[in-house]
């Protein structure tokens, strides 16, 4: 709903107002105005709740409810800019679509309870130019991140350089650092529309001037930015950003991991001239305070984050990207769930402003909507300048086995090792985090698991851990076996990148080689020192998880190999063929990404399968065609809805018997089925027990109706949770 269009309520001394709290509660409460205030729709309070004081937002006239002497006054008006009535419509929606408390969606849009009162002073760090005469790498990296200028606050400037506070104390003491009062937003940042003006092949000119025109008209649409891999994607959209901000509105570009972000915010600065502000978990509650209130007070024109950002509290929003609109990253599997990329629509959608959802391999929702109508295709069907797409080859591991205790082919390790000798970079994709996936003892056969989770324990050698990738359970590396005692008797079984680095260390030992995950990268700053040396030639071969497919631009990198291109296409997951194509190809489009030829290797023992066929003859439209006719053969999304109820308890009966009591419940129309329950796959999570139930409806059903009823009509204990996600992604 546009703000124009918006129902302004003015509420004046003695009138009843409901407002919403950011806790998870089903509705708004009533609370009356006092004399000498006046209160409007979506501005900021203070009230009491029982015997204490919160904050939350008018939402409309009172309900009418409640006799008049409960209802309790306000206590306070903050002084903010109102929410605006898009983001008020938008946490509405999120709540009915999704099923979730209006309290616990208004919970993520006021996610920094301090941003809501006036700022203090902030003590912020600057570089004074002088240089002791000893400079350590730790000093190096702090004189670095201050090299553009901007003061810092010390957690920020301690974090981003990697360094404790008493590096950052000492340099203040010897006077290389000042420290200044002032918030961590400089005047004069503001990005330059016409800072860098790049040369846009055809195929990019076309495709940004559509979308410069959808901002100028300043309606909805969707525009679905579809280009392979290398084509400059990111220099298209950097158009309509460019025409955004002359216009002085604001913009939101989501992108799915923080680590992605490294290199976008170099391109965006390069671009610009000046970073935007970014907004991810990472961050100080100091900076997240000042970005927020920045982005209320419309002095952060753009703003690049992950998921949350989407309920950032724009002034004048004016466009809303979601680069890799595909990545399985955007749908929130905690808390509230919901798929960001479809918030993100319905945010354009009630703002009255253009969408771009950009992608070298669109999800199949997205590439129907396009054929359909109800999204814009823009195609980049080329590579940007010279660059060509890289030749994809699937090395039959039947027929190519490696040698005894080792995971690479003899074809993989032969082009590895002309590719690093011809001066090149190698890039090896395998998705398992630490060192061996399994441990297991020769003796008596037990698996090292989880306490709290149906998982296998994973060894992460470097820390001599084994880690639960699920929970976070972490325990020592065991010398001897836990259930039989015998000493020496574990042994590891598979690879993950650590095992991968190992080998290669030793059959490669000149080779200088780094290791991308989430747990070597751990900022912004480590994925920025990475990318720096790989830019710089100081890496000849980079393994890595799933963080290293997506968005990078290598000159060097010729030569991509997947060490485990099977891993993913079986276990029964309704997107697991959408899944691997898409992640296979973004981490092969990493291959030749300018005028040297690149190549991709995949090892795997299905060469037959239609994702390996589909990437090895380039034929990713033949491949979805295939997808959707199954999908449609087997009634499944997109052409019918999917629900999943999710029942979990510490009491593995209680759960059971809960699952066993909607099930019997459950709706039984025509064109409705539900299947279960039945034990997730993930039998215990957390040291909660889970059972799930799914809900397959057509797409005329209203599903949330549906719902709705049926959860209402059981009954359980507190000692139970039923959770309900509705387009589910993951079904473990």
């Amino acid at each position: 709903m546009a703000e124009s269009v918006a129902s302004l309520l003015r509420g004046g001394p003695g009138e009843t107002v409901s407002v919403l709290l950011p806790i998870p509660l089903a509705r708004a409460y009533d609370y009356r105005v006092p004399a000498g205030m006046s209160v409007e729709e979506g501005q900021y309070v203070r009230v009491p709740l029982g015997a204490r004081v919160v904050s939350g937002v008018v939402w409309g006239s009172g309900s009418g409810d409640v006799a008049a002497n409960k209802i309790r006054p306000i206590g306070a008006l903050l002084k903010l800019p109102p929410m605006k009535a898009e983001l008020r419509g938008l946490i509405d929606w999120v709540a009915h679509y999704y099923l979730a408390s209006p309290g616990a969606v208004l919970r993520m849009a006021m996610s920094v309870p301090t941003a809501l009162e006036p700022p203090k002073p902030l003590k912020l760090y600057i570089d004074t130019g002088s240089r002791p005469q000893r400079v350590t790498p730790q000093r190096a990296r702090v004189f670095a991140v201050l090299s553009d200028g901007l003061p810092r606050l010390a957690a920020d400037l301690s974090r981003m350089a990697s360094v404790g506070p008493d590096v950052v104390r000492g340099l203040v003491h010897a006077g290389h650092l000042n420290i200044v009062a002032g918030t961590s937003f400089s005047e004069g940042s503001n990005p330059d529309p016409n800072h860098s003006i790049p040369t846009l092949s055809g195929f990019q000119r076309a495709a940004a001037n559509e979308l410069c025109s959808s901002v100028g008209a300043e309606r909805f649409v969707v525009n679905l930015l579809d280009g392979v891999t290398g084509s400059g994607k990111t220099e298209v959209y950097f158009e309509a950003i460019s025409a955004t901000l002359k216009t002085g509105r604001q913009v939101l570009v989501l992108l799915p991991e923080i680590a992605l972000s490294a290199q976008w915010l170099c391109r965006f600065e390069s671009r610009f001239g000046v970073r935007p502000t970014t907004w991810h978990s990472e961050l100080s509650t100091a900076t997240r305070r000042e970005s927020w209130r920045a982005v209320s007070f419309a002095r952060a024109p753009l703003v690049v984050g992950t998921r949350s950002a989407l309920f950032l509290p724009f002034a004048k929003l004016g466009l809303i990207v979601v680069d890799e609109e595909h990545d399985a990253s955007y749908k929130q599997e905690d808390g509230v769930f919901y798929n960001a990329r479809d918030v993100a629509v319905m945010r354009g959608r009630l703002a009255a402003i253009p969408v771009i959802l950009a992608s070298a391999t669109p999800s199949l929702e997205s590439h129907c909507n396009a054929s359909a109508g109800r999204y814009r295709r823009l195609s980049l069907p080329t590579r940007h300048g010279e660059a060509k797409l890289p030749d994809v080859e699937a090395i039959d591991m039947r027929r190519q086995p490696p040698v005894r205790g080792r995971w690479l082919s003899p074809a993989l390790d032969t082009a590895m090792r002309e590719t690093v000798e011809g001066g090149e970079q190698v890039m090896l994709f395998l998705n398992r985090r630490g060192y061996a996936p399994l441990t297991l003892c020769r003796s008596c056969g037990f698996r090292l698991h989880c306490p709290n989770c149906t998982a296998w324990l994973v060894e992460h050698r470097l820390t001599r851990k084994m880690r639960c990738h699920h929970c976070g359970y972490v325990e020592k590396l065991a010398e001897s076996c836990p259930e039989c005692g015998l000493e020496g008797s574990l042994v590891a079984c598979g690879p993950g990148v650590e095992r991968l680095a190992e080998e290669l260390a030793r059959v490669m030992p000149k080779a200088r080689l780094k290791v991308m995950t989430s747990d070597t990268v751990a900022s912004i700053r480590h994925a920025e020192m990475l990318v720096s040396d790989m830019l710089a030639n100081r890496i000849d071969v980079l393994i890595g998880t799933q963080m290293i497919t997506k968005g990078y631009h290598f000159p060097r990198l010729t030569l991509v190999g997947v060490v485990d291109a099977d891993l993913g296409l079986s276990g029964g997951d309704l997107r697991a063929s959408e899944r691997s194509v898409q992640l296979l190809s973004q981490v092969s489009g990493r291959a030749g990404r300018e005028e040297r030829a690149g190549r991709v290797l995949l090892q795997s023992y299905m060469t037959e399968h239609p994702v390996i066929r589909a990437l090895v003859e380039g034929d990713r439209d033949g491949f979805l065609a295939a997808e959707l006719a199954a999908r449609s053969a087997a009634r499944m999304p997109p052409f019918v809805r999917l629900a999943a109820v999710i029942i979990s308890s510490r009491i593995e009966r209680l759960a059971a018997d809960v699952a066993a009591d909607l099930a019997r419940a459950a709706p039984r129309e025509g064109e409705i089925e539900v299947f279960g329950p039945a034990p997730a796959p993930i039998a215990q999570l957390r040291g909660r027990f889970r059972f799930r139930l799914l809900v397959k409806a057509s797409r005329r059903h209203n599903l949330q109706a549906i719902l709705r009823g049926w959860l209402a009509s059981v009954s359980w204990t507190r000692a139970a949770i039923v959770r309900v996600d509705i387009d589910p992604y993951s079904f473990m």
